[in-house]
């Protein structure tokens, strides 16, 4: 069994480690504390409950006397246990740890009293006197030490850059392996940790490859530090990289605020939307290399948003989706009749304009920088994956939002727009081309994100998704009238997903 020894040596580290450990729990984890009295469980406890919370003055009394102090409220729910008074280990029935488990996660200080009866720790850890400071002895299930381990690591990098005594927070995961968190050392703006270990890719499905490369999803930070280096060169405004370890998937990334596209509602901002349907027409007047170089030793090749890339994702309707709805699975025929129609519909894209799509131009994606001028009001993020392929790609990602609803008279407001800003960088813009392009590319991204949401949920156990799909089917139903896309929105119809509003 794996173990670790962290060194100990003041209070302050103590509570760190429980910010560093808060950070690696997942609902279901058990953590136990051992130690005798003065030994650091509680200061542990506090650091670990705070950080959670987000609040370093967060109240976190003892359960010494109540046995079992909650909070359901937090990102994560913890229940705080304390055995010290516990009568009898028979009494640990009588404390609802296995329901507490289901939600959340569960700490216990002296589990020794409960004998055999507590669940199976995720992690123990052990507090002992060690000189004049303490040292914290770490065991566990496997896959718990390997998130502490990589969280320790987290603390490493950050010690590295000078950063080591800083506050870490939970910021978000999102539908990938990717990871963020908030490095704060004072009242400034925290910086942004990317956490973005080296992702294998899954199964390989057809030719040797993965899901991930024959969609060319990056599996590495090193195609987010070049694509950052190489928008910055072109003076597109993305985060600075403050810190980096490649080999590790660790980046220390600058802030650009949390203010984005949309109003206090949750709707769309339409000057905003405009502004960077704008910015996209910039990108698709400059010229792209295909490699770039993140660091010394690292490079990364920017692929083509290829046939076989274009297909895997639509599959993800025709393999999720449409189970889902249909509540059966759909046969090998249908599934031939399905490709056979996109074939016909992506082979229409032969001629059409090519430029770097970045792949998510969406509202998640997008920071609105007010006290800044020009391109630089927009900032942009997660771009990592970005392709070479019709630029018609990220202004269909844009006019049809995947996490808010854009109107049909402000979808018609943004095309104008951003046909205003190509006409004006060249008079021979083939508007007829690119409009064709973008009902396909809006149908192609739409039909593969309804496909997503439900694999998510089905597969990774992440239903949160599940509230968008009405919005993209509906997003679905208003494109797939395109002439272009009439093999696709015959199979569509025959399979009852799709009601055109043309």
């Amino acid at each position: 069994m794996t173990s670790i020894s962290i060194q100990l040596a003041t209070t302050e580290e103590t509570e760190r480690l429980g910010q560093d450990l808060a950070l690696a729990l997942r609902k279901g984890d058990l953590v136990t504390l051992s130690g005798d009295l003065g030994a650091g469980k509680s200061t542990l406890a506090r650091g670990l409950i705070r950080a959670i919370a987000d609040d370093t003055d967060y109240e976190v009394p003892s359960p010494t006397f109540t046995i079992v102090q909650s909070y359901p409220e937090l990102r994560v729910p913890v229940s705080h246990v304390d055995l010290y008074r516990l009568s009898s280990a028979d009494e640990i029935d009588e404390l609802g740890l296995d329901e507490a488990l289901e939600d959340g996660v569960v700490l216990v200080e002296w589990p020794e009293r409960a004998g055999q009866v507590l669940p199976t720790a995720s992690l123990h850890l052990s507090l002992i006197s060690d000189g004049d400071g303490r040292k914290a002895l770490v065991d566990g299930e496997p896959a718990a030490i390997a998130r502490l381990q990589r969280s320790l690591e987290i603390r490493n990098f950050l010690t590295e850059a000078g950063l080591g005594t800083a506050r870490r927070r939970y910021l978000l995961g999102d539908a990938s392996a990717r990871g963020y968190e908030t490095v704060s050392t004072g009242d400034e703006l925290p910086l942004i940790l990317m956490n973005s270990p080296y992702n294998p890719g899954g199964p390989v499905l057809r030719d040797g490859k993965t899901y991930m490369q024959i969609a060319h999803l990056s599996q590495s930070v090193t195609a987010f530090v070049a694509l950052d280096r190489l928008l910055q060169s072109k003076k597109f405004k993305v985060p600075a990289i403050l810190a980096e370890d490649l080999e590790r998937g660790f980046l220390l990334l600058e802030n650009l605020g949390s203010d984005g596209v949309l109003d206090a509602t949750g709707a769309p901002i339409p000057e905003r939307y405009e502004a960077v349907v704008r910015l996209l027409a910039k990108v698709h007047q400059q010229s792209w290399p295909r490699d770039i170089e993140a660091a010394e030793g690292y490079s990364h090749h920017i692929h083509n948003f290829d046939r076989d890339a274009m297909m895997i994702e639509v599959e993800l309707l025709s393999d999720w989706y449409v189970p889902r709805m249909r509540g059966t699975p759909l046969g090998s025929a249908k599934i031939s009749d399905y490709v056979a129609a996109w074939d016909e519909v992506f082979s229409q894209l032969i001629n059409a304009e090519q430029s770097l799509l970045l792949r998510d131009v969406h509202s998640p994606n997008i920071l609105w920088r007010s006290s800044a001028t020009a391109t630089d009001r927009i900032g942009l993020i997660d771009f990592q994956d970005a392709m070479i392929g019709p630029s018609a790609y990220d202004v269909a990602s844009l006019v049809f939002d995947a996490r808010v609803t854009i109107p049909l008279e402000l979808q018609d407001h943004l095309l104008a727009a951003y046909f205003d800003e190509r006409r004006s960088g060249n008079a021979d813009f083939d508007e007829e081309g690119f409009r064709r392009a973008f009902a396909i590319m809006a149908a192609q991204r739409n039909a593969k994100i309804l496909g997503i949401f439900v694999r998510l949920d089905e597969r990774d156990g992440k239903p949160f998704y599940l509230q968008h799909l009405p919005r993209i089917q509906a997003y679905l139903n208003r494109v797939i009238g395109h002439p272009a896309l009439a093999p696709v929105k015959d199979w569509c119809e025959k399979a009852g997903i799709v009601n055109s509003e043309s």
